[in-house]
């Protein structure tokens, strides 16, 4: 399933309930830039390739092969999301701050895109090259029911 830079970002802002385009945007950006430094260089390559170039680039364009704990990986995606020399300052407005349980929340809303547009056998290797307590990183690629598939009210 081929998708567009603003289709994807789209996607995530929907997924995190987001008010702001700059909030997808800057999820997108944590979360992949901190799945590639995770992950192999081959890994990385692997979920990229499906991805618009515009996406694709955050898993390739870091230094791959960290080895942390999920703990770490949750510092790392909360502390991209809160710097504040991103170049989010476009007419959509700048994000607000993000606490940890909402880098949780928003990584794994993340993967479970990548898992819809990623064919199953490359994000099941990167998934298969990382330690058991990143399963909660894959929750939401596993459920039957999404969170934001439920019906509200």
């Amino acid at each position: 399933m081929a998708t567009s830079y603003s289709d994807f970002v789209g996607e995530v802002q929907h997924r995190i309930e987001a008010g702001r385009q700059a909030e997808g945007v800057r999820t997108t950006r944590a979360v992949l830039a901190t799945l590639g430094e995770r992950v192999g260089e081959g890994g990385a390559t692997d979920i990229a390739s499906p991805l618009p170039m515009e996406i694709d680039r955050h898993l390739l364009e870091v230094e791959h092969g960290h080895t942390y704990d999920f703990d770490e990986f949750v510092d790392r995606v909360q502390m991209r999301m809160n710097y504040d020399d991103l170049d989010l300052d476009a007419s959509y407005g700048k994000p607000s701050e993000v606490d940890r349980s909402e880098a949780v929340y928003q990584s794994k809303a993340v993967v479970a895109l990548l898992s819809e547009l990623v064919p199953g056998g490359e994000l099941a290797n990167v998934e298969n090259q990382l330690p058991a307590e990143f399963d909660e990183l894959f929750e939401f690629a596993h459920a039957e029911t999404k969170p934001w598939d439920e019906e509200s009210g």
